[in-house]
Parts: C-alpha cells; sequence; structure tokens
C-alpha cells in the first residue's frame, strides 16, 4: 500500500497521504488553523502525540490547548524541561512534581538547603534557553529492563521502582538532548511550542505556572490558598511515615503483603483529621455546619461520619441536604441553551432555607422539606425538628460555603468544612496524577453500580461537572474553616479492580474512547487490592458499595 486514506473529523476532510506520514503530514493537508498549532491528536479515538505516524487509513481529530488533552501534553512538556533544567543547574538536587494547586503545579526542590530567589531565577532561565534552542523531544521504545537499567544509573529511583512493578516487555521514555525521563503520556515533540509559562518561588518549593486552558494566551492567575497546602504538605507527612510516595512503593508493599496495613492506618489518618474537625466544632459551640465540595468528594460519607464523630463529642446531629431546598423545577433557572441549570445557586430557595435555619436557632419547631426529583416539586411529610443546646444541624451539599445560601445565619453559629480530594500518591517523582481523574474514577464507579449510568455517559458529562464546579464550588474554598482531604492512599488499587471492567466496555467508536483508553493506561500503573479488605465505614464504600451507611 503507497498511500493512506486519513479522514480528518475536525473538518470531515478525507486526505491521502504516503505510508508513514506522520501527523504534522496529515496536519499541513487539513487546512485547518489552530492558534499555536496541534500539540496532540485523537488517532482512532487514542490521544497520540505529534509524531505518531500511519501504517494504515485511519480517522484522526487534531487538538489544541483548548482541550484537556491538548492542555496535559503542554504541562507533561513542561515538567520534562523544569526536570531538564534542574539537572542542568543542580545535578545532585532531587525534583518533585506535584499535584495543582493556587492554579498552578507546586514542586518540592531538595537541595540539602532553603530554595532560595536565585536558586528559582537559575532554573527559570535555563528553562528559557531550552525553549528559545528549539531542542527536539525523542520519544524512545526499549525493551523495559534496559529502561529499568538506565534510570538505574542515574539514581532515579521512583522510576525504577515503578517500571519494575510493571509485566510489560517493552516501554517508552523520552529523550531532551542528554537527559531522559519517563512520561505515562505523550508530550511536545520540540521545545519551542511551549510558548508561555512561569516559575515562582512558592512557600518552601516552586509553582509552576501554565495557561490558562480557555485563553492560552495568558497564564492561569495565581490563587493563594493557604489551607490547601496545609492538607497536602500533611498528606505528604503521612505518606513518609508509610513509607509510600509512589506508586513504585505501593505496589511494592501490596506484593509484600502489607495491603492491610495501609489500608488500616490509611484510614485511621482520616479519622483523626475527621475526628479533629468534630472536636473542634463542639469547642466552638457552632450549631451549624455547613460541608461542600466537588462531585464525588465523598461529601455524604463524610457528614455521615462526622455526625458520629459529633455525636461522640456529646452532641446530638442532624444531617441535611441542601438539595432538599431546590426551587420547584418550574421555577428552576436555565442556562445558555435553555436548559434547567441545577447547579446555580438560584436553583436553591435561599430565603426559605434561612428562615427556616434561623427559626431552629431560635428554639422553634420547623417541618423540614423533602425535593422530590421525580415531580420537581418540594413536598413536606411531616418530619419536625427542634434543636436544643446540644443540637448540631449538619447541611451538605455543593453550595454549603456559597455566602448567599447562609447570608442571614450569624457567623459565629455556623462551621464550614470544604471537602475533596485534594492529593494523592505519585506515579513517580516527575509524574502526577490528576486529583480531578480520582473524582472521576469514583463517578464512573458509583454511576455505574448504583444510577445504572455507562462510563460512556459519565465521561460524557464530566466537561459540564467540572465547568460548574469551577463556578460554583472553588471560589469559596478558601472561607471554609477546616478542609478535609477525601483521599485515601490506597484507593486506585480497589478502584482499578472494579473500574476496569466498566472501562473496557467503551467501545473505539465512541468519542469517549480517548479518556477511557487514558485512565485504563494509569490505572493498569497499580496492582489490585480487593475491596472485601476495606472497612464497612471507609468512605470509598459511598462509591464501591457495601457500606453500613444507607444513602
Amino acid at each position: 500500500m503507497n498511500s493512506l486514506r486519513i479522514r480528518c473529523r475536525n473538518n470531515g476532510k478525507r486526505i491521502s497521504v504516503p505510508f508513514g506520514s506522520n501527523l504534522y503530514d496529515v496536519y499541513a493537508l487539513a487546512d485547518l488553523q489552530m492558534d499555536y498549532g496541534p500539540v496532540a491528536a485523537r488517532v482512532n479515538n487514542k490521544v497520540q502525540g505529534m509524531n505518531y505516524r500511519f501504517y494504515n487509513n485511519k480517522d484522526v481529530e487534531f487538538l489544541s490547548l483548548a482541550s484537556s488533552s491538548g492542555m496535559r501534553t503542554y504541562t507533561r512538556t513542561l515538567f520534562f524541561i523544569l526536570a531538564k533544567a534542574v539537572e542542568d543547574t543542580y545535578p545532585d538536587a532531587q525534583l518533585l512534581i506535584g499535584g495543582s494547586v493556587c492554579r498552578g503545579y507546586y514542586c518540592e526542590l531538595r537541595l540539602g538547603r532553603p530554595v532560595e530567589d536565585e536558586d528559582v531565577r537559575h532554573i527559570k532561565q535555563r528553562m528559557q534557553e531550552i525553549i528559545d534552542a528549539d531542542m527536539p523531544i525523542h520519544r524512545m521504545q526499549c525493551p523495559i529492563e534496559e529502561a529499568i537499567e538506565m534510570f538505574q544509573q542515574r539514581g532515579m529511583k521512583s522510576k525504577v521502582q515503578l517500571l519494575e512493578s510493571q509485566d510489560d516487555l517493552y516501554t517508552y521514555y523520552y529523550r531532551l538532548g542528554d537527559t531522559i525521563d519517563y512520561f505515562y503520556s505523550c508530550l511536545l515533540t520540540r521545545t519551542s511550542q511551549v510558548h508561555l509559562f512561569d516559575l515562582i518561588k512558592f512557600y518552601d518549593g516552586l509553582l509552576l505556572c501554565v495557561p490558562s486552558q480557555t485563553e492560552p494566551w495568558r497564564l492561569e492567575k495565581i490563587e493563594v490558598q493557604t489551607k490547601m497546602l496545609d492538607v497536602i504538605r500533611e498528606h505528604h507527612r503521612w505518606q513518609k511515615i508509610l513509607g509510600v510516595q509512589t506508586v513504585g512503593e505501593l505496589n511494592h508493599a501490596i506484593q509484600k503483603g502489607y495491603a492491610t496495613d495501609l489500608i488500616n492506618v490509611s484510614e485511621a489518618l482520616q479519622s483523626k483529621k475527621l475526628s479533629n474537625i468534630a472536636d473542634e466544632i463542639a469547642e466552638r459551640g457552632a450549631r451549624i455546619v455547613l460541608l461542600a465540595g466537588p462531585s464525588s468528594s465523598g461529601k455524604t460519607t463524610t457528614a455521615k461520619r462526622l455526625a458520629v464523630l459529633v455525636m461522640a463529642c456529646g452532641l446530638r446531629p442532624h444531617t441535611i441536604s441542601t438539595d432538599d431546598y431546590f426551587v420547584n423545577r418550574v421555577d428552576t433557572p436555565r442556562d445558555a441553551n435553555g436548559e434547567y441549570d441545577f447547579e446555580c445557586i438560584g436553583a436553591v430557595d435561599t430565603a426559605f432555607f434561612n428562615a427556616q435555619m434561623n427559626a431552629l436557632l431560635r428554639g422553634e419547631e420547623i417541618e423540614l422539606p423533602r425535593y422530590d426529583f421525580p415531580s420537581g416539586e418540594r413536598v413536606f411529610e411531616g418530619r419536625k425538628l427542634r434543636i436544643g443546646p446540644d443540637d448540631v444541624v449538619i447541611l451538605e451539599g455543593n453550595h454549603a460555603l456559597n455566602p448567599i445560601l447562609s447570608q442571614q445565619i450569624p457567623d459565629e453559629k455556623k462551621y464550614r468544612i470544604y471537602v475533596s480530594t485534594l492529593t494523592t500518591i505519585q506515579l513517580d517523582d516527575h509524574n502526577h496524577i490528576p486529583t480531578t481523574d480520582i473524582r472521576l474514577l469514583r463517578r464512573i464507579l458509583r454511576d455505574y453500580k448504583h444510577r445504572g449510568y455507562s462510563a460512556v455517559e459519565t465521561i460524557r458529562r464530566d466537561p459540564s461537572v467540572k465547568a460548574g464546579e469551577e463556578k460554583w464550588i472553588f471560589p469559596f474554598q478558601n472561607l471554609a474553616d477546616a478542609t478535609f482531604n477525601s483521599a485515601l492512599l490506597y484507593e486506585l488499587g480497589v478502584i482499578r479492580e472494579q473500574v476496569m471492567p466498566i472501562l473496557e466496555q467503551v467501545p473505539e467508536r465512541a468519542v469517549e474512547y480517548a479518556e477511557a483508553s487514558r485512565l485504563r493506561k494509569f490505572l493498569a500503573y497499580f496492582r489490585g487490592i480487593p475491596g472485601n479488605q476495606v472497612p464497612p465505614t471507609s468512605l470509598l464504600r459511598e462509591f464501591a458499595g457495601g457500606s453500613t451507611f444507607k444513602y
């Protein structure tokens, strides 16, 4: 076969190219215009780097920085450039690239001394030199034992441990000049394709700033999130105590038979944190606890466990969902597409909510509503509530931290909690796992097991879920009195066993196949942990099933 037929999904054009052509060759013939060029492409609904070559007829959709996959490709490339810059300027230093915080990526730089402004300036300057040099980024393939030996010789322990725990015969790695590294998905092909970044000193480490996905000509605006950073540091301390900071170390512990110990300690650490929050609620004399967080953070189980711990403090808890205060469906605001916007604060009857909460605080009896989702109406079923000096109302819902919701309730009566998967284990020193992926996997599992939705349906809704969180949840997280990290160190080992078969049901012809394939790829790095080892009170049971709590 001398020529191939490529169908471009961006414009429907069918393109004839020679056997062995790459994605750049196809793009040149596709008559497309993309700001900053294509950064990656979906080939038969699977994301590939632009160095991908064609040996069969394929469907192609080119991806820009405005896509999630494109931005991940850009960000991973920045990680590689940062790693090379550190290697070039401080050869004996250790760089740990962490997760997203403050709209950037928090990185630890271990120099054996405190990081100074001058250190950051040197590294940033070297990064810019690498970018300006327009250096090629090579994707290399070799037997996995050769890659392990290369990384071993360079003292890259976390990569050695990760690859040693895999069963593959061959693997890929990347080369930039004389620097090598491992990344679990594609990168840009040349350093000059990085058009914008910043590196600043941030607390005791670095903050790598990246372009906005929606406006890639500008950097994301830094949002100071001190409480979240404190949680991340605390989690890292826990990881050091357990001796498990990367997937390679987790897999090694599982293989050695320590999975149950990891589960028990992880659960105990999380319970201790929640117990401290319950103690603080009791000490403050708070009467209304407002608990919010993004989708699949485990808000419901957190509220139920908190109720038990508050009771252990000598108080009587009453758990209420803010969903029961929705306005009737006919009064629900509509979005730009004319659809009901259930995510906005206008979907909640805030006046009625404030009236009922203040009535409770005055010692009056109220009749609690229940929102009937099938009919779209508020109903009353005779559920009465009156609270005394030893009662606490725990309110859980997406808008619980929004000041509009509780604007008429005195601040001294309120205690606010933000719940989310704020950090998790790293693949290795330079490969973080986005916490949004943890929540998406939880949601895929929950929707499939408890709501009858396929993985295709859950993945398809994910962008709208994230857009709602950006608008209605994340802006208020800094208002919280306490921040609770609902991530569990071991959970991806358990989720792997249950989610893999669900993701494998996503057909290749579906657009969602690309995301399902990506999730399957990184889950494959984990050794499985049987779900029966998870305690029945665990937050993970909200998604995996088998909880002692009723939902």
